[in-house]
């Protein structure tokens, strides 16, 4: 590891209502448009269309709302968690085909049930912050130009020259951040519900970094899991 990754939780957040996995990859292979699903996300796109609605229990879909449920801000229609947008997309086969890292995110927000979140990192920093959404923020999320209102939505912020600058949420990344031709590294953001139990959490996240490491060709690849009492456990966990 060549770098340190930092995810911090606004003081604001507590009692915060997740439960975090930064997840990480150095060197990735140029990110070229994808044509075909990759075997992972294929699988994982069988499995959907087989189970139907229940590729995700409604358990998890409602752990997952209460989650990001806050003021303003209400995870339902096209506020919805940008998980169940992949499932629906899954069972529709729209699917959307993006590039290896965006498909790796995709592939396990799709299979977990848990929104992500990917950015370059070198244009979102090592070091970022989990805060809600303030009255009147707002950023560009696609390449038309279309905003989303992000008051009282989780946020993760970059670091800019005016403070904590939102970056990426549960329901759409900004376009500032994304992933493009140009990414060599990228960081990532998966949410879970604060209950969710530390093991199935270390499981999908090591299951996000092997992918990125292999799928994207990184020359490193990690995770930590950030919880917001400061617990986190163990440094880095490695999948080279």
């Amino acid at each position: 590891m060549s770098h340190i990754y930092k995810l911090e939780i606004d003081e604001s957040l507590f009692p915060c209502p997740a439960v975090l996995a930064l997840i990480w990859a150095e060197d990735i292979r140029q990110p070229e448009a994808s044509s075909q699903p990759p075997a992972f996300l294929a699988q994982a796109l069988s499995a959907a269309q087989d189970k139907g609605e229940d590729a995700v229990s409604i358990e998890v879909r409602q752990r997952v709302r209460k989650m990001l449920r806050h003021g303003k801000y209400k995870p339902s229609g096209r506020s919805k968690p940008a998980s169940e947008f992949l499932l629906q997309a899954a069972l529709g086969e729209t699917f959307p085909l993006v590039n290896p890292p965006v498909d790796v995110n995709n592939a396990i927000s799709l299979e977990s049930g848990f929104p992500g979140s990917i950015f370059d990192t070198d244009l979102s920093g090592n070091h970022m912050l989990l805060r809600r959404g303030l009255p009147g923020e707002a950023y560009v999320f696609n390449p038309s130009g279309q905003l989303i209102d992000l008051q009282d939505l989780l946020l993760v912020c970059r670091e800019s020259s005016d403070g904590w600058e939102p970056c990426g949420n549960p329901v759409k990344d900004a376009m500032i951040t994304k992933i493009s031709a140009s990414t060599q590294n990228v960081i990532a953001v998966l949410y879970a519900p604060i209950d969710e139990p530390r093991p199935s959490l270390d499981a999908w996240a090591g299951r996000y970094a092997t992918l990125l490491r292999e799928h994207c060709g990184a020359s490193a690849a990690g995770y930590k899991i950030v919880v917001p009492d400061g617990s986190a456990g163990p440094d880095y966990e490695s999948v080279l």
